[in-house]
């Protein structure tokens, strides 16, 4: 298991965002060289915890729960097919590009140690957007996205802040003991609402966004 690339992307003006600002930091690059991950702080008031990539709607991205995007070379490879045309590193805002290693099927509250220092927590998946569709410009993506096998990729939390830099080692080091992978919390949270209450056994590690809707679910149906 390894990273393939570390991707940033500076605020860019465009017509596809709902930000206030009307930037986004999507169009994310490889970055050569060691890239300083950090806990940025609490959400909506913190960035990316990526050192010199944009985030620009603090609402919906950035914060410690939502410091770091990882998504894998090999779902990149399926939309490659699917789509016909080219997805270098960081085509869908990742900010690691991960080979070999199971994004999808993480546990929230999987600890990964990249680089022999870094270590990052997995605290759910990603929900497209609108800009996410504007972005890639592709009819219906965000259907299609949460509909497709590939899984929605992972966002992390730094556990341990240091730098990481394309190729470096990524071992798994902790797994809790549930069973709510981010494809499943994904798969509830989009597409089948009725299983978010059992995803709150992970509401520990689950980023707050994502625990506030499966708290909000759960409440509403449990007095029924």
């Amino acid at each position: 298991m390894e990273l393939l690339s570390v991707n940033a992307g500076r605020a860019k003006a465009v017509e596809y965002t709902n930000a206030p600002s009307g930037e986004t930091g999507i169009d994310k690059r490889p970055v050569a060289g060691p890239v300083r991950l950090d806990a940025p702080g609490p959400a909506g008031t913190a960035a990316s915890g990526v050192a010199g990539d944009d985030v620009c709607d603090l609402r919906f991205h950035g914060g410690n729960d939502r410091a770091v995007y990882a998504f894998a070379r090999e779902d990149l490879d399926h939309w490659e097919r699917a789509l016909g045309r080219d997805l270098a590193p960081g085509s869908f805002g990742e900010n690691l590009t991960t080979r070999g290693l199971d994004v999808n099927n993480a546990l929230l509250g999987e600890r990964w140690r990249i680089g022999g220092q870094v270590v990052l927590e997995v605290t759910g998946g990603r929900i497209p957007c609108r800009t996410f569709a504007g972005f890639l410009d592709e009819a219906g993506w965000v259907r299609r996205f949460n509909e497709s096998a590939a899984g929605p990729g992972a966002f992390c939390r730094v556990i341990v802040p240091g730098e990481v830099r394309a190729g470096d080692g990524i071992e798994i080091v902790h797994r809790p003991a549930h069973d709510i992978t981010v494809a499943r919390l994904h798969h509830a949270a989009t597409t089948d609402r009725s299983l978010l209450p059992e995803t709150l056994v992970a509401a520990e590690w689950m980023e707050s966004g994502l625990l506030g809707l499966a708290r909000t679910y759960a409440d509403k149906y449990a007095k029924r």
